[in-house]
Order: structure tokens, then C-alpha cells, then sequence
């Protein structure tokens, strides 16, 4: 099937029998019930859980949608979305609300498309990281909140630029031939940032994350990593860079299937800014520093890229239908991105599954690992592959194998122990280091505040 008519076709498919919605502002306590709305009525395939709270107490929800809620099933990848990071942009809190309503109501009509996703992945659904800035907005309402009122959390704080600088790490690690993945975090990385990033932080070190979104407001395109520019010079707005991932290619994918999923993203003329497709390179439109994308992809195996989905932040009510209808095939067809490359199961002879092994494609300078359940997931496009997987104690063990333009490859790899331990100097690419030194070395520098993402 050309790849242009899936979401066409994907779309025909969520017509039939799709549910009639309420189209409202949320604000923290109706979002709540909203969300137990939606476990009351799904009981079986949802399940509600707090990460943390905001500065002022209020929880950070996220609903789950499983088969087996609460569970990871080996070889079942996690996805998930976060909305509603800057306070005042409101519109991917209300679509991920009402996205997880669609999701329970058309699970429960045999919807097979629906059913099909819910059954083969596990996605997590946080509406709101940022409650407080939220409640700042909405007391403003959508005809006087001003373009900053709310962005922010209790504290002051954007949270978009909150998270531990592991880009200028990376780039000075490159030159010294360091590691690729899983960058190390500081020692004092807890004191430099806020509640809700920290629980963030812990919660994405606590899953298996494949794939993910976060929803932004003020523009429309999906930006992809990296968001930070390695060359400082060029902070200005003016003055851009585009800074490609080693990723680079797969994130323009990932980045094209919402846009063009989308009823009007993919023109590229929106908001008086004009991207071709509809995508842009984070660096390439502004460097932005700390920001949760580029973090996801450096700390976990998590490849994130954002979303911003409407040129007025917080829109009035009698908007949020048609941007539902714009929006709700692109974000059936984003998760459904997270079944594609390989996965498989990396174990020992006696297949116990191995945590932790590192899983390195020849040409990508970019590893992930394996979870603590010896499955992993690496999203690759169709091709030719030659794939590593290693782990301490354990011989390497390196395939080539085919990935096609459907589901995932399976390719699973029993390592055999080593025969002679020797210490080795670690200099390889996926090797995960704990430095001190390297963390001395570089002093992250401040940059500008961007205006959107």
C-alpha cells in the first residue's frame, strides 16, 4: 500500500461508529474525572497511576491502555504521550482526553483497528505535566490569556528547559569516542530541577519507552531532535543549524506519519511559518538547551519528537471539535509507529533473559538496550541491517537481517559466556559510562528562551 493512502485508509476505518463527544475545557478536577471516566468504562484494558506531583500537589495522572494493565508482556513496545507542558497550551491536553475516551469507546465496539493497537501495545497517556501552569491559564480563559500567563509551573519554571543538559555531554563525548546512549547524568541533577521534570525523569527510567510525543501549542509542525545546536554560535532564532541525530532519517518518518495523518499540517503553511511536509529539525527552526525530547533520546531508549498542533495556545471551546477531527487519525497512527524495525529477546544459554545488553546497528551511532526482561526494540526503517547485541560477561553476537515496511523483524540473540575475562579499555560506541570526568569537562551553557516548543 502507498504509504500516503494508510492514513487515509486508517482514517475510513475510525469513521465507522466513532463516538460523539463532548468538546470542553478541563480543568484539574474535571480532568480527573474524565479520567476515571474512562477506567469506569474500560476497566480491563486501562489502568490509572500518578508519576508525582506539581509544585502545588496536584497529581500527574497518566492512563494506561493494555491488554494486561500494569504489566509489561515481553516484546510488547510502550508508547506514550504527554500534553499540556506549558500550561497555557491547552489543545494536546483536551485531544489526549478526548483520544483516550476514543480509544476506550471504540475497544468497546470491536473496533479491530482499535482493538488490534490496545492488544499489541502498551501506551501510557499523561494529559497533564504541568496542572499548575494550566490552572494560571485557564483563570485568564481563551480570549484574554496572555501569550506567556500559565506557560510556566508554580515556581517560574519552563519545564521545556528544565531537564539535565545531556546534549553538550554527547557532542564533546563524540570527539572522545564515549558513549552514544544512556549519557550519565550528573550528581547534582535532582537539585537542578522541578518536581514535575524529576518525576518525568523517574518515570521514564522506570519503563521501557519506545516511542513517544509531547504536545505543544503556538505553532503547527512536528519538530525532531535534536533540538539543541552543537555550534553555540548559533542560538539566535536568525541564525539556525540544522543538527541531525544519527536517527535522522527515521525521525523525519516519524515526524511526516503525524503531518501527514493530519488534515493540514503537512501544507506547511501555518501560523505565518512555512516547513516543508509540515516537519522541522528542532535546531533547525531555534536551539533550544534542556529540553524533554532530545533528553528522552539520550538518557532512555525513547525516541521523542513534539508536537505543535495549533497557532492559538489555548483555542475556545468551539474550536476543539475540528481539531479533534484534524488531529485524531495522526495519533492513532503515531503509536502505531512504535511496530516497526526490529525487537526481539537477548538471553543467556539457558535463556534467562539478559537486562541491560546493548543492541548497536552498523552506520547508527545511536544504541539502545535491552529491558529488564531481556526484550528490546529498535525502530529502524525498511532495509539491510547488520545488528550487534553485547553485554558484560557475555560474547558478542552480530546478524544481519531484513526489515520490511510492515510489522517488525524478530531477531532474538543467546549469548554465550565469555571463555577468558580480560580487562579490556571500554572505548566502544555503545559502551555505558559512568564519568565524572566527562561531566567536569563540560559546562553546559545557558540559551535563549525560544517561544514555542
Amino acid at each position: 500500500m502507498a504509504r500516503w493512502l494508510r492514513p487515509l485508509v486508517g482514517a475510513l476505518l475510525l469513521l465507522e461508529g466513532a463516538a460523539a463527544l463532548s468538546f470542553l475545557h478541563h480543568r484539574y478536577e474535571e480532568l480527573v474525572q474524565a479520567l476515571f471516566r474512562v477506567q469506569s468504562q474500560c476497566p480491563y484494558v486501562t489502568r490509572i497511576y500518578s508519576i508525582g506531583r506539581s509544585v502545588e500537589g496536584r497529581h500527574l495522572y497518566v492512563l494506561e491502555f493494555s491488554d494486561y494493565p500494569g504489566i509489561h508482556e515481553p516484546l510488547e513496545p510502550e508508547f506514550k504521550y504527554v500534553g499540556n507542558m506549558h500550561g497555557n497550551e491547552v489543545l494536546g491536553r483536551e485531544l489526549l482526553l478526548q483520544l483516550s475516551e476514543f480509544l476506550c469507546e471504540e475497544y468497546r465496539r470491536g473496533n479491530e483497528r482499535i482493538t488490534r493497537l490496545i492488544h499489541d501495545t502498551r501506551i501510557h497517556i499523561m494529559p497533564s505535566m504541568n496542572p499548575d501552569g494550566y490552572e494560571v491559564a485557564a483563570k485568564q480563559g481563551p480570549d484574554s490569556n496572555g501569550y506567556l500567563t500559565g506557560r510556566n509551573n508554580a515556581n517560574g519554571v519552563d519545564l521545556n528547559r528544565n531537564f539535565p543538559d545531556l546534549n553538550t555531554l554527547m557532542y564533546y563525548s563524540r570527539e572522545i569516542s564515549g558513549p552514544n546512549h544512556h549519557i550519565p547524568l550528573p550528581d547534582n541533577w535532582k537539585s537542578q530541577v522541578e518536581p514535575e521534570t524529576l518525576a518525568v525523569i523517574q518515570w521514564i527510567s522506570s519503563y521501557n519507552f519506545v516511542l513517544s510525543a509531547n504536545l505543544h501549542g503556538g505553532a503547527v509542525v512536528a519538530n525532531y531532535p535534536y533540538d539543541k545546536s552543537q555550534d553555540q554560535r548559533f542560538r539566535s532564532h536568525r541564525r539556525t543549524v540544522n543538527t541531525p541525530t544519527p536517527d535522522d532519517k527515521l525521525f523525519q518518518k516519524l515526524a511526516k506519519t503525524y503531518s501527514y495523518a493530519h488534515s493540514w499540517m503537512h501544507r506547511g503553511w501555518n501560523c505565518g511559518d512555512y516547513f516543508a511536509d509540515g516537519i522541522t529539525n528542532g535546531a533547525s527552526w531555534y536551539s533550544l538547551s534542556k529540553g524533554m525530547q532530545d533528553f528522552n533520546y539520550l538518557y532512555t531508549n525513547c525516541f521523542e519528537i513534539t508536537l505543535e498542533l495549533s497557532c492559538n495556545k489555548f483555542p475556545p471551546e468551539e474550536d476543539l471539535e475540528r481539531q479533534w477531527m484534524a488531529n485524531r487519525e495522526a495519533l492513532v497512527a503515531f503509536i502505531e509507529e512504535v511496530h516497526q524495525g526490529i525487537k526481539g529477546m537477548v538471553s543467556d544459554e539457558n535463556n534467562n533473559g539478559i537486562a541491560g545488553a546493548v543492541i548497536s546497528v552498523q552506520g547508527i551511532s545511536h544504541d539502545i538496550t535491552s529491558g529488564d526482561m531481556g526484550d528490546y526494540f529498535r525502530l529502524l526503517l525498511p532495509g539491510t541491517y547488520t545488528v550487534t547485541a553485547s553485554a558484560e560477561g557475555y560474547q558478542p553476537l552480530t546478524v544481519t537481517t531484513t526489515v520490511g515496511p510492515a510489522a517488525p523483524s524478530l531477531v532474538h540473540f543467546q549469548l554465550k559466556k565469555e571463555l577468558l575475562r580480560k580487562p579490556v579499555e571500554r572505548k566502544a560506541s555503545g559502551t555505558r559510562m559512568n564519568n565524572k570526568a566527562l561531566h567536569k569537562k563540560v559546562v553546559p551553557r545557558a540559551t535563549r528562551r525560544g517561544t514555542q516548543k
